[in-house]
């Protein structure tokens, strides 16, 4: 099923993209007033949105009032200084920690859109102005039967992080009775129950309907979108901005003009698979080495483009360029791979990254962030940038190991396949995946002499409330360490991805496209990864992403309306 226009339209806005950055803008601007419609260039809407976590970090939510946690505006202006240092740009950082409560009480409001607190801290919650927990919402579950046949163009989650394609619920009381469907009967009947819905919602639908993280707010957007009767036109490029007079008044598509007497909103995801972009952008395949994106492929940086070629400006500039997201390649047969992002193994106790030299490199439990950078400074001059998840076999059956399930689903697959590999000594292990045997060795031994007390001075594991959070909390002493000790032992080959990508368009706080010389385009904008990033180059927290994605598409959308900033 796919939507295109039957001719030339007209509209105060056009939206190039729908991802929650740009289904915002489109709300927003509905709302108050204005017609409104969508463009995507893929016959699925929700963009990357609809692969992600679903989480927004909004500081000051009324989530953290009504939980009791103080949280000041002080404090989270004095965390973003900290954590954007040079790039801090005081307008924009403002405008978004005033807006960002407004904008979730709005949309709870107006629209189909819903969201659950989360006990999720800071990645940094040490840093002056960090906190221990209140920032990170999270997308409500949803039933996306509701979009009626506007479900077939629904993006479908990550087919990696999905279980038989059936998405697991926020709550990690939901992932244990999975875990524990062989030892409980508790447990054996709330999975047979989940299943047998999925099944069955499978055989109707064609694919599990009951859906939470970015699959659950992309949804939950979407019909908000479509009860205002705004079109999403899937299959519909933009191939040309048009421009009159020195204003964008509308975009080319095949076939048709969409002319916007308000302005065109550029919101197409970023640039994370502009090859020749990212060759120049990034380290890693600067010097020869490997990138692997989770994010739809579709996100080529058209939009980006599009603004440059009329006189935007999008530089790159920040030390890194993108939310970096080690990600190990699943084969899926037929020679093709799928990218499954490291967002939960790494925390376990018994699992240790270390590179082909068979050292560790960082604090495996930070923020998929942070290990990747230190991931790239680790393999500076090296043409590969790629590491080995190392754990034994207990480990690997109470927790799995990236794509590979714990008990009581087999191993041998994941063996044969090669995307395991398997020693019954660690230097078998190193054998079989080219890692230095000798400094394996003395890595494990030395990490264990600590870790049977639960410590790691060498990178301090555990020190943290964010460390701990995703961790064993019923491993003892510490939750994000343990020995590894019983073969045989696995290793599994991370390579660098990314979640999207954090350099864009220079615009003004209320979105408008500037030009080098710091003049803005009239009627252009760009919000979502398309918009230049607030966070400079930096991951201070769970949904930094969609948070400030959705409230500066509240901006634009009101500042397009009229409506003051």
């Amino acid at each position: 099923m796919s939507l295109r226009p039957k001719g030339n339209e007209t509209y105060d806005v056009v939206v190039i993209g729908s991802g929650a950055g740009g289904m915002s803008t489109a709300i927003t601007a509905k709302k108050h007033g204005l017609s409104v419609a969508i463009i995507e260039k893929e016959p699925v809407f929700g963009g990357t949105t609809a692969f992600s976590g679903g989480v927004l970090w909004i500081p000051r939510s009324h989530y953290a009032a009504d939980a009791g946690i103080e949280d000041s505006r002080e404090d989270a202006i004095t965390y973003m200084k900290e954590e954007t240092g040079n790039f801090y740009a005081a307008d924009a950082v403002e405008a978004f920690i005033d807006a960002g409560p407004e904008m979730v009480d709005w949309f709870e409001r107006e629209t189909s859109v819903k969201f659950v607190p989360t006990l999720y801290p800071d990645y940094h919650p040490d840093v002056p102005g960090g906190v221990d927990v209140g920032r990170s919402i999270l997308a409500a579950p949803f039933d996306t039967s509701t979009l009626g046949e506007n479900l077939k163009r629904l993006r479908p989650p990550l087919a990696t992080i999905t279980f038989m394609g059936m998405m697991f619920n926020s709550s990690n009381a939901d992932i244990k009775h999975f875990f524990n469907a062989t030892k409980s009967a508790k447990s054996f009947a709330y999975v047979t129950k989940r299943m047998v819905k999925h099944f069955a919602e499978m055989a109707r639908y064609g694919r599990g309907i009951q859906v939470t993280s970015g699959n659950a707010l992309a949804a939950r957007l979407a019909k908000s979108v479509f009860d205002l009767d705004i079109p999403i036109y899937t299959e519909t490029p933009a191939e040309e901005l048009l421009v009159e007079a020195g204003r964008v008044t509308g975009v080319r598509v095949p076939g048709a003009v969409l002319t916007a007497n308000k302005g065109v909103v550029i919101a197409t995801g970023g640039f994370a698979h502009d090859i020749e972009k990212l060759k120049k952008a990034y380290p890693h395949l600067a010097r020869g080495g490997e990138h692997f994106s989770p994010v739809p492929e579709g996100n080529t940086g058209d939009g980006i483009r599009l603004a440059e070629n009329i006189g935007g400006h999008a530089p790159v500039e920040f030390n890194d360029t993108s939310a970096w997201m080690p990600v190990s390649k699943v084969p899926m047969g037929g020679g093709k791979f799928g990218a499954f992002p490291h967002l939960l193994d790494r925390y376990k106790p018994g699992i240790i990254a270390v590179l082909k030299t068979g050292k560790r490199f960082t604090n495996e439990s930070e923020s998929y962030h942070d290990v990747g950078a230190a991931l790239m400074r680790a393999c500076h001059g090296e043409t590969e940038t790629a590491a080995w998840l190392i754990c034994d076999h207990p480990t690997i059956r109470k927790y799995g190991l990236g794509f590979a399930k714990p008990a009581p689903v087999p191993l041998g697959k994941y063996i044969s396949n090669g995307y395991l590999q398997k020693g019954n000594t660690l230097a078998e292990l190193a054998r079989a995946t080219g890692i230095d045997a000798a400094a394996l060795e003395a890595t494990v031994a030395t990490y264990n002499k600590d870790a049977v007390r639960g410590e790691d001075p060498e990178f301090g594991r555990g020190k943290t409330s964010f460390n701990r959070y995703l961790a064993d909390p019923e491993h003892k002493p510490n939750p994000c360490v343990g020995p590894i000790q019983k073969g045989p032992f696995y290793a599994l080959k991370i390579v660098m991805g990314d979640l999207g990508t954090f350099d864009g368009l220079k615009t003004t706080v209320e979105g408008q496209v500037k030009r080098e010389d710091g003049s803005t385009i009239e009627g252009l904008f760009a919000v979502g990864n398309d918009r230049a990033s607030i966070m400079g180059g930096n991951y201070p927290g769970a949904g930094i992403t969609l948070g400030p994605a959705m409230t500066f598409g509240y901006i634009t959308g009101r500042y397009l309306a009229g409506m003051s900033t």
